[in-house]
């Protein structure tokens, strides 16, 4: 039946590219074009009413025929091998991969299958080449990782290195920059103690020696009252003398570390009286010192001599910065752990661009540069009461008056 119409199939078949092969279904080979011919190494004679069995690895001869059985039942057209690979056999007994499409045919009422068959060879060994291609490159690629992530862990290396040697130079320039500034300040120190000395020295001892030599004009007995005046200078020249040199001491003393604190129990009122009584004799015509009497239960464990010194300091400031017939006011509370000095007065009060210098050593306010005084007691009064756990603050404003506060604790550790 085939064969007779074998001069249209054969048009057909060789029109084709594909290998063309057709069997009964019995898997007999009943046509092929020439294509198919070349590619298995068979003769048209050859294959004609072989089994197709001849074209498939002996390896996939077991499950073809149930393949066949299968395609037969459902008489579909589709693809050979779905989801696996397949190969033919050649004449030589070569196997090649191979791609295969199944096509049932109808031809007066009996059935064939038609395979278009190709030889996938270059094909599987271009993507072999591929696949061994990007095998190579993604081992190329990792070493070019690995290189790279040991190129950057070495740079971190370098990086932290760096960034060590800049840190050890930035050091190295902060602390030449520190050293040079304090060494700057130490000069401008030197330069204020210079002038100061000169100055707060030369102007009591000029006194005393003024005094001195007009004490011994003065010898009759109605001359008594001359000679106490000029004794009572000297004497205050000389007080206010050894006050400086005591306060270069506790300056000394505080920078080296050497001052130790004498801490003992005692009752505030005591303190107070002490330093009122004292400032007492400084007071102004008309000045008046308001003082807290309802202080008896008020006590403290602390140095009572550094706290009678920075109360005395506050107030005798108080009187010197303030003008004749003005009142000092001294405020005292206590809480369980605090207690709280304020110290204010009506004086002249220190100008806003000054205050942020006003506890450095031998500073002075521009507008008291006229008036008696060395610039260190509120240095040393602020060094004292940290060392012992308090605080030293203050609100001025210039022409009105100035406000010092002192906290610390009631027990010192």
């Amino acid at each position: 039946m085939f064969q007779n119409n074998g001069r249209v199939f054969n048009v057909l078949f060789e029109a084709v590219s594909e290998g063309v092969i057709v069997v009964d279904k019995n898997q007999k080979i009943v046509g092929s074009n020439k294509s198919s011919e070349n590619m298995f190494g068979y003769t048209k004679k050859e294959l004609l009413n072989s089994d197709l069995s001849i074209l498939i690895p002996k390896t996939y001869h077991a499950n073809h025929g149930a393949h066949f059985e299968g395609f037969m039942k459902n008489k579909e057209s589709r693809k050979m091998g779905r989801g696996r690979d397949l190969y033919g056999s050649r004449k030589d007994g070569t196997i090649f991969p191979v791609e295969a499409g199944l096509n049932p045919l109808e031809i007066e009422g009996e059935t064939f299958v038609m395979t278009l068959v190709i030889d996938i060879s270059i094909r599987k060994k271009q993507e072999l080449e591929l696949l061994e291609l990007n095998t190579e490159l993604e081992k190329k690629v990792e070493q070019r990782t690995d290189a790279l992530s040991n190129i950057v862990k070495e740079l971190k290396s370098v990086n932290l290195e760096r960034d060590e040697e800049i840190k050890k130079r930035i050091d190295a320039q902060n602390k030449i920059s520190n050293a040079l500034k304090k060494e700057k300040e130490l000069n401008e120190l030197k330069t204020k103690f210079l002038s100061l000395v000169s100055h707060e020295f030369k102007t009591p001892l000029s006194g005393i020696l003024t005094s001195s030599m007009l004490l011994s004009k003065y010898k009759l007995t109605e001359q008594q009252e001359r000679r106490d005046k000029h004794i009572k200078t000297i004497s205050d020249k000389v007080h206010y003398l050894n006050n400086i040199l005591n306060d270069f001491l506790s300056i000394e003393k505080l920078e080296t570390g050497k001052m130790n604190y004498k801490l003992t129990t005692f009752k505030l009122s005591k303190v107070v009286n002490e330093v009122v009584y004292n400032a007492n004799m400084l007071l102004k015509d008309g000045q008046k010192i308001n003082y807290p009497e309802n202080i008896d239960d008020y006590s403290m464990h602390q140095d009572e001599k550094i706290l009678e010194l920075a109360l005395s300091n506050l107030v005798n400031n108080a009187i010197k910065y303030s003008s004749e017939n003005t009142i000092v006011d001294i405020n005292i509370s206590q809480d369980e752990t605090y207690t709280t000095f304020k110290i204010k007065d009506n004086g002249m009060g220190i100008p806003l661009k000054d205050q942020k210098s006003i506890f450095n050593r031998y500073f002075r306010a521009e507008n008291v540069l006229l008036v008696q005084g060395t610039g260190i007691g509120l240095n040393i009064v602020k060094s004292h009461l940290e060392n012992l756990g308090g605080t030293i603050s203050f609100l001025s404003e210039e022409n009105k008056g100035s406000i010092f506060t002192i906290v610390l604790k009631n027990k010192a550790e």
